[in-house]
């Protein structure tokens, strides 16, 4: 699992590639949402593009990542789910919980104008 981190206004939009399972980086995503919530930067958006394949310890990582955030006053959402994915978000209902986009520009828009600026690097 390969992350990239990036500002975009007051928003984290983390670049994800590879699967998110539990032998390929789902520790790494957890401690990368725990960092930033101690950093006090809440307003996060996971682009999944160039995530393939999500198991069982990938979902179980969003989950607490979403409740991370939530619980902090924060927000997270995701974009570019490929159908695979979705798919897996509407069997386990998750779907219903998760905020997703087509599009970066789209999930951008979603965030409060008072949160753009907030935490910039």
């Amino acid at each position: 699992m390969d992350m990239n981190e990036r500002l975009v206004g007051g928003v984290i939009v983390l670049d994800l590639n590879g699967k998110l399972t539990i032998e390929d980086g789902v520790q790494f995503l957890k401690d990368k949402i725990q960092s930033l919530v101690q950093q006090e930067r809440k307003q996060l958006v996971l682009n999944l593009g160039g995530v393939p394949y999500i198991d069982s310890g990938g979902l179980g990582v969003l989950v607490a990542g979403y409740a991370t955030i939530t619980k902090a006053g924060g927000r997270l959402t995701l974009i570019n789910v490929n159908k695979k994915n979705h798919d897996l978000l509407s069997i386990t209902r998750l779907v219903t919980i998760f905020e997703t986009f087509d599009s970066e520009p789209e999930a951008l828009a979603s965030y409060p104008a008072a949160t753009v600026g907030q935490g910039d690097i």
